[in-house]
């Protein structure tokens, strides 16, 4: 992220607040945007402008993002500050060419149900008009607004989507931006009918298709589908169902109902824990497995929730295994206040559930039946890690098993085709004094490569 771009574009947006109230109610004007507390001396500028000023770098995203939400400012401005704040977001390239065959696609497409939600899509993404004067003064309305008006709305006929598209500068923004409008175009917001969407989807889907990406349904709201662009290389065959983790033995477990999936844990159930809620295109963070931690062990007080789920996640982690412990501890250590918006980092979770076991089966066998940890991070990206121990490449007496040994990575494979990535630390590099700090790089590499904002 541009830190130094987005505290010039940020500093004299903040510094115009001065206009914004009296001395008196600088500090709730701060605190609203996330500031430090100002000063008691000095002019409301002099005492604004330092507050700014003691903003570290990684907290500018927050105080961007309260700006946006509070004290929009005119969308050119709007725009290059989300730009800054979008560019560590996982979003797949869609190069211009297959923008622009899309909109070629929608040429003789509706490109709206609800006009007002068309209008609107475009307000939050785009810039429309600068300074419309004219229009402000009560003459007759210029700029971009006021042609859609007339060549999308009043003539349809005058704009295919390809001008549209052209006019609005769809064609040069960012990856994400145009992903949002065409997740927006997708909305039964904008579409208020099931069908329509669907066909919409299947239209822009085919050109997209070709440059690896797809806009695919991946949750539901009010009856209608969501869709979501998705990159088709990265993204596994679908949505979890019933996550199963934190628990290092077989759990006793059945079908309460066959046809709906429902899990039921038959005995010692203090022992592992189901997530049973929908996990969509964003993943799995923290925050949401500690609401329903929270709810689902009535803890009210959110701080009681925290700490109550972390100390049942650590009590899982096999107490042979120091190297995995470490590792679960230099995540929550390197990270800590930034926690809560990451991936959770589930420990013990179980990926094959056989009721037979492995000499039952023969075989047919299952080769690997639980992960050590599992991070389920947005776009579908599902994230293995594994701490290699000595049972990982020899017998019991200590030496090299080839056999053993291909067996693991056999189970890699299989694991990589399935859609997961597989990073394997090895026990030894987790015991050396700077095991901590080598763990917290590696995160801060994947997050990054993916997309995932630490701050």
């Amino acid at each position: 992220m541009d830190y130094a771009r987005l505290r010039n574009l940020l500093e004299p947006l903040v510094t115009a607040l001065k206009d914004a109230g009296t001395h008196t109610m600088l500090p709730t004007l701060c605190e609203e945007l996330a500031l430090p507390a100002p000063g008691a001396d000095g002019s409301k500028r002099e005492r604004i402008a330092a507050s700014f000023d003691a903003v570290a770098d990684l907290d500018l995203p927050a105080v961007a993002r309260k700006l946006l939400e509070r004290r929009p400012p005119n969308a050119t401005t709007r725009n290059q500050i989300q730009d800054i704040l979008w560019s560590d977001r996982s979003c797949p390239p869609i190069p211009k060419r297959y923008r622009r065959e899309v909109a070629r696609r929608l040429n003789s497409e509706e490109l709206y149900g609800d006009a007002r939600r068309f209008d609107e899509l475009l307000e939050r993404l785009w810039v429309l008009d600068v300074d419309d004067w004219m229009h402000l003064l009560g003459g007759k309305p210029t700029g971009l607004r006021a042609e859609i008006q007339q060549h999308v709305h009043r003539n349809p006929e005058d704009w295919p989507a390809e001008v549209l598209f052209d006019q609005l500068g769809a064609y040069d923004a960012s990856d994400l931006r145009f992903a949002l409008f065409l997740e927006g175009l997708a909305s039964a917001d904008v579409r208020p009918d099931e069908a329509a969407q669907r066909h919409f989807v299947a239209c822009v889907n085919e050109p997209l298709r070709n440059c690896g990406v797809e806009l695919r349904e991946t949750d539901s709201e009010g009856g209608y589908p969501i869709f979501t662009l998705v990159s088709l290389r990265a993204a596994t065959k679908g949505q979890p169902k019933n996550l199963i983790f934190a628990s290092p033995d077989k759990p006793d477990l059945r079908f309460r109902d066959a046809l709906d999936n429902d899990v039921e844990i038959v005995t010692n159930a203090e022992k592992v824990l189901v997530y049973d809620r929908p996990i969509g295109n964003d993943g799995l963070r923290w925050n949401d497995l500690q609401q329903w931690w929270g709810e689902a062990e009535r803890i009210a007080d959110a701080t009681q929730a925290k700490r109550s789920l972390y100390t049942r996640l650590k009590a899982s982690l096999p107490r042979n295994s120091p190297p995995q412990i470490l590792l679960f501890d230099a995540f929550f250590e390197g990270f800590r206040g930034a926690v809560p918006n990451l991936p959770a980092l589930l420990p013990e979770v179980w990926l094959h559930w056989d009721p037979r076991t492995v000499k039952e089966r023969g075989p047919h066998a299952l080769l690997r039946f639980r992960m050590d940890f599992l991070l389920l991070l947005p776009q579908g990206v599902r994230i293995v890690i594994e701490v290699d121990g000595k049972h990982h490449y020899a017998d019991v007496t200590g030496s090299a098993d080839a056999q053993r040994y291909a067996q693991m990575v056999k189970a890699d494979r299989e694991l990589k085709l399935a859609g997961y990535e597989v990073f394997r630390f090895g026990a030894a590099e987790l015991q050396v004094p700077t095991a901590k700090v080598d763990v917290k790089a590696f995160f801060d590499a994947l997050f990054k490569r993916y997309g995932v904002p630490t701050s």
